[in-house]
């Protein structure tokens, strides 16, 4: 029987990891994917296995998040040889400080505004203003969005949205019985997961019609039309200027599922 790792051994399997930190499977799979986060080790069964310089790198990745930074620039300043774990921590700790200062003033001034509509049926500028700046200072926690796509097959849906497409490859999981049963894909710094349909999850081709599409922004929309012509993609609108500002073209890729691409005007 394959021996499972212990935390005091200092070796954490993924799902272990997972549930250790709050961060799903799914996206310690993308950060590896994506180059931020390699396991330290597999099990001879091809577990992933976690060390203790990988927990202090997740942290890393989530507090660079936390403040905004782009996976990009995450992906730079990990291996900067100046870092300290100190530092990091303090920073954090004070962008903590200014949420929880702004959210104590938001909360201030709702009462206060809550107290002039309830004796005078309505606030003041003032405290609109007020309201509005502490909102913006809080922002929101949210730093991306993955996509999940249903497919009846991965495999084929992978070549395709790779090759007509232009979307970088990730990985491209496979069950026991060779079947691919999960796809990764990349549209920037954007995932875009492949989900085999079953029970609970349908294709647009099989429900005979989509309530969804995904858009993705290019450097020149003329020049990625021309290669998804090129390369076979059913077209639903050549490029034209939009009046929002972007040059948009919409395609429908094999399975039934809407994709626009937009670029700059110009």
């Amino acid at each position: 029987m394959e021996h499972t790792p212990s935390e005091s051994e200092g070796a954490w399997r993924v799902g272990q990891l997972a549930g250790l930190t709050g961060v799903t499977v799914r996206t310690l799979r993308y950060y590896d994917q994506a180059g931020l986060l390699h396991p330290s080790a597999q099990t001879s069964g091809g577990h992933r296995l976690y060390d203790h310089a990988n927990v202090v790198r997740l942290y890393r990745i989530l507090a660079l998040r936390r403040l905004q930074f782009t996976l990009a620039e995450i992906r730079s300043l990990l291996d900067d040889p100046d870092w300290d774990l100190a530092s990091m921590v303090a920073r954090h700790a004070a962008e903590t400080d200014r949420d929880l200062a702004a959210t104590a003033r938001l909360s201030t001034h709702l009462r206060a505004i809550n107290g002039e509509i309830v004796h005078a049926g309505a606030a003041s500028l003032e405290r609109l203003f007020s309201i509005m700046e502490e909102m913006a200072m809080l922002d929101t926690p949210i730093r991306s969005t993955t996509t999940l796509l249903v497919y009846d097959n991965l495999t084929d849906a992978y070549a395709y949205l790779t090759g007509t497409f232009g979307l970088a490859a990730g990985a491209l999981e496979r069950g026991p019985d060779g079947q691919a049963v999960h796809g990764e894909l990349f549209a920037g710094d954007q995932a875009i997961w492949l989900h085999p349909s079953g029970d609970g999850y349908r294709s647009p081709r099989e429900l005979g019609g989509v309530s969804s599409m995904v858009v993705v922004g290019v450097d020149d929309a003329d020049a990625h039309y021309a290669h998804a012509v090129e390369h076979g993609a059913e077209i639903l609108s050549e490029p034209v200027d939009q009046p929002y500002g972007v040059r948009e073209y919409g395609a429908r890729d094999l399975e039934g599922h809407l994709w626009y691409f937009h670029g700059p005007i110009g």
